[in-house]
């Protein structure tokens, strides 16, 4: 079967591809904005992309199957010409439930926060179990090198988005999975775009409950106010909680880098690991006890920690010039912002960070956030926050309520020569998108590696 896919380099998307190509199908597909990581391991996956959306790809193609990404809409013309056309067409997360998931145990993780550090965790724990899992997440762990896997063992971890399915199915992502096991890690307004408040997240959060089988289990974060409204709303399955309740991290290094994993008030463990921060110590807890469920003992599961590689994009230092340290973190929440730069400072200690922001999201678009971003800032000793074009409000206001340790850029070259010009060794540049941010990364590192040379 040849499969073409609209909106192949969305994370989601990409994994769909590579997994769809594993089985064997020929997969084909466009985006309108193709760049790594995601462009890169479709290429070496030998999937043809498509810069665009033009509606000719489609009898150039003459896919058997189009499957469709929740980036299209009507009134694009490729959607116009498949519907005209009558051509088959699925969402990803159907076509993913109906041709991988089906006959798998799976294991499902979701949450406003955490979603995809979690699912790369328990994918890892249960590769090192030798249970060889298959997934699919919206990031690429470092010890797999893709965002998604086919496996040949019964479990399939899928990090699951509460974002909508398609143009055609409003409904979020994740209720096509059908968990045996489910983490819910914990739960905050986000996706403006979609959503007019928490109670129709929570919604859709208690319809994805509604699906879990009464011999499943739901692992849930014991200290989050709002998943506990949901679960109040209906559950039909075993609940174990973490943070506080079943599953306990005590003895924690300050940094989070160590802690003794206790289920019940039993000690089963002792894990020590590369990660910074307590929402990684809590990411896995989630996650050792989802296996647990699947049979892992929590000792195993605990000591492959310490091999557990992270996520790029998720605090993923890019390098170091003379003592400044660039990181790359996906951080386009006010609470992820806030606990990245905690694990960053309770590692660095006293040594500058200097936070650079891009917002980008859909939500950070909208300014839901506008009043939060300064105090999940407080912790960088600098801001340097860029004003893209397409923002739709003045972080103006973000740099007043920082006072001198903030400012705003407009452009990449202002932004790359804000940063250049309060570095120092010893500095700590966190750099914080959701999308490309113009390479910023690399052209920093070659900035900070050309004034080496030549000073």
């Amino acid at each position: 079967m040849h499969i073409h896919i609209l909106g192949i380099c969305g994370t989601f998307m990409a994994g769909v591809a590579l997994l769809a190509r594993a089985a064997g199908h020929t997969v084909s597909g466009c985006d309108a904005g193709v760049y790594p990581p995601m462009s890169t391991q479709l290429a070496e996956a030998g999937i043809a992309l498509r810069e665009g959306y033009a509606p000719e790809q489609l009898a150039e193609f003459a896919p058997d199957m189009v499957v469709v990404g929740n980036v299209m809409s009507r009134g694009r013309p490729i959607i116009e010409e498949l519907l005209n056309r009558d051509l088959p067409y699925a969402s990803g997360p159907a076509w993913l439930a109906e041709h991988v998931l089906r006959d798998r145990h799976v294991l499902a993780v979701a949450g406003t926060h955490g979603k995809t550090s979690t699912s790369s965790l328990l994918a890892w724990i249960l590769e090192s179990a030798g249970l060889r899992p298959g997934f699919l997440i919206g990031g690429i762990p470092a010890n797999f090198g893709q965002s998604a896997q086919l496996g040949d063992g019964r479990c399939f971890v899928v990090e699951a988005d509460e974002y909508d399915t398609a143009f055609f199915d409003k409904r979020s992502k994740f209720v096509h999975y059908r968990p045996h096991t489910l983490i819910l890690n914990n739960l905050e307004f986000d996706h403006a775009d979609i959503f007019p408040d928490l109670a129709a997240i929570q919604r859709q959060f208690h319809h994805l409950l509604r699906t879990v089988p009464g011999s499943g289990l739901i692992v849930a974060n014991g200290t989050d106010a709002n998943l506990a409204e949901v679960l109040a709303m209906g559950c039909w399955t075993p609940v174990e909680r973490f943070g506080t309740g079943d599953w306990e991290a005590r003895d924690i290094a300050p940094d989070g880098s160590a802690f003794e994993v206790h289920y019940q008030g039993e000690k089963q463990g002792r894990a020590e690991w590369s990660q910074l921060g307590l929402h990684n110590v809590h990411n896995a807890l989630a996650a050792i006890a989802a296996a647990r469920h699947a049979g892992v003992p929590v000792s195993a599961a605990s000591a492959a920690l310490s091999s557990f590689e992270g996520v790029k994009r998720r605090l993923e230092a890019r390098g170091a010039v003379n003592g400044v340290t660039v990181y790359d973190d996906f951080a386009h929440h006010p609470t992820a912002i806030a606990t990245t730069l905690a694990g960053l400072r309770a590692r660095v200690g006293d040594q500058p960070i200097i936070a650079v922001l891009e917002p980008r999201s859909n939500t950070m678009k909208l300014g839901v956030f506008k009043d939060s971003l300064a105090p999940a800032l407080a912790l960088a000793d600098a801001v340097v926050l860029y004003q893209a074009p397409d923002l739709g409000w003045n972080l103006g206001a973000v740099a007043a309520a920082l006072g001198p340790r903030g400012q705003v850029c407009h452009s990449l070259d202002d932004t790359l020569a804000a940063i250049q010009a309060q570095v120092k060794p010893g500095t700590q540049v966190l750099i914080m998108s959701n999308g490309g941010f113009g390479g910023i990364h690399e052209r920093l590192l070659n900035a900070l590696r050309a004034h080496a040379i030549h000073s």
